[in-house]
């Protein structure tokens, strides 16, 4: 299966947070797992969906990295394929707010899309603190569709 595919219609410049944001949804794309939890701290906190969801049923999310690898095993690793479009990025302060899509390819050739924004925060070393998405899961699931 092919790599993800990043589409960035935003705006890009050096901003830290926006820099880390699109190296994390990049790793994403390429399925690169150690790649993607060397750029979170030891004690980074994934929050994805924000609250309860099937994946973090009492919703307090995943901190540290033996979570953290786990949220990618029972999530991105179940995928063949993802695909990211951001349209557009706030950075403020250490945080950067990205409106995106994502697109996930699952096995059998069924689809999902997910609508959301994606919030940032980094800290003094760069690396991200915490990544805490907002989306729908109903409306992501009410998405599904089978690829033609």
């Amino acid at each position: 299966m092919p790599d993800g595919i990043l589409t960035w219609n935003a705006i890009f410049d050096d901003h830290p947070a926006r820099v880390a944001s699109r190296r994390s949804i990049e790793t994403v794309c390429r399925k690169a797992k150690d790649e993607w939890l060397a750029l979170y701290s030891d004690d980074a906190l994934i929050e994805d969906p924000v609250g309860p969801s099937p994946f973090d049923p009492q919703g307090r999310g995943h901190r540290g990295r033996e979570r953290m690898s786990a949220y990618w095993d029972g999530t991105i690793a179940t995928v063949d394929r993802i695909d990211f479009t951001v349209d557009a990025s706030y950075p403020s302060g250490n945080e950067v707010a990205n409106v995106a899509s994502m697109r996930a390819h699952l096995p059998g050739g069924v689809q999902i899309q997910t609508f959301g924004v994606y919030v940032y925060r980094i800290g003094d070393g760069g690396l991200i603190d915490s990544l805490r998405t907002y989306w729908d899961f109903d409306r992501a699931m009410g998405t599904v569709s089978a690829e033609r």
